[in-house]
């Protein structure tokens, strides 16, 4: 058994990474690297026996604006063992290796846990935290249409695709809590332009999702700030409810709602560094588009 790290770029371990990936959480990378979406943020740390990865825990470096403040964070991912494999400490081996790695190159480490993780993660000395989710007013939801709504890009459009890629890089922070490093997740999560959408009258894309006669607006992406009510005014159809899947600015926080979230049915916030008790003292949520 050997150790091995940040090998996004070399084809056989990556493939290895894959296999185990797929096996665990039905995706992989491939795409996402030879698609050129992979800047190097995403770290890989992995037990390899006989060419197959057995275990596996990844760093991911996190750079945020955060209420006008740079963080620099690292968020552990793709934390994985071989079914055959488990029971044997390698997780944790990986995650102690990884947190002794950076703990003293950042602001604090964080990660998303299932929940038949949390006494795992606590055992490791992490602290549970939480976040504040927003949902906006009703009385901002009727809004009256102005200019051109908000269109879907069509995945076929290769102008477009560049045009939202080059946006991605080169966004205004559009949000209070802002991945400013976002490239790469947001285009693991985006490149096939699915729930992609752009108003040419103020340039500006959404990622926004249908949740039944509601919207999940989980990404702002505008060469200037927008604001929330520019945005809704473009939406078309009636809406009747608007969960935002980030921080809203500052100017737009009195047309939202601000309640606390554990994370609900599908993970726990565990992180380690007193910096990242901002988040739940500030109310603050962690953008949807960047979870690794």
């Amino acid at each position: 058994m050997e150790l091995i790290c940040d090998y996004m770029r070399d084809e056989k371990s990556r493939r290895a990474l894959n296999e185990l990936t797929r096996k665990t959480f039905w995706f992989d990378f491939e795409g996402w690297v030879t698609g050129g979406f992979y800047e190097g943020d995403y770290i890989p740390y992995s037990f390899i026996e006989k060419g197959k990865i057995i275990a596996n825990v990844s760093a991911n470096r996190m750079t945020f604006e955060q209420n006008g403040v740079v963080k620099n964070y690292i968020q552990l991912g793709t934390v994985m063992t071989d079914e055959a494999f488990r029971g044997q400490g390698l997780a944790s081996w990986l995650i102690k290796h990884v947190v002794a790695r950076y703990e003293n190159e950042c602001d604090g480490i964080y990660l998303f846990g299932n929940l038949d993780a949390a006494g795992f993660y606590r055992k490791l000395d992490f602290k549970e935290g939480c976040q504040y989710s927003y949902r906006v007013k009703d009385e901002y939801l009727s809004l009256g249409k102005a200019g051109a709504a908000f269109r879907p890009v069509d995945a076929a459009d290769s102008e477009m695709k560049k045009r939202y890629q080059d946006a991605v890089r080169k966004s205004a922070v559009n949000s209070s809590f802002e991945q400013i490093n976002k490239y790469g997740l947001q285009l693991f999560y985006t490149a096939g332009m699915e729930n992609v959408f752009y108003a040419e009258d103020i340039d500006c894309f959404i990622v926004a999702e249908r949740e039944g006669e509601g919207l999940f607006l989980k990404s702002v992406i505008c060469g200037r700030k927008a604001g929330l009510a520019d945005i809704l005014k473009r939406i078309g159809g009636d809406i009747k409810a608007c969960r935002l899947g980030y921080t809203p600015l500052p100017e737009d926080m009195e047309m939202c709602h601000a309640e606390r979230f554990d994370g609900g049915d599908d993970y726990r916030f565990f992180y380690r560094g007193d910096e990242l008790e901002s988040v739940e003292r500030d109310r603050l949520f962690f953008p949807a588009l960047s979870h690794a």
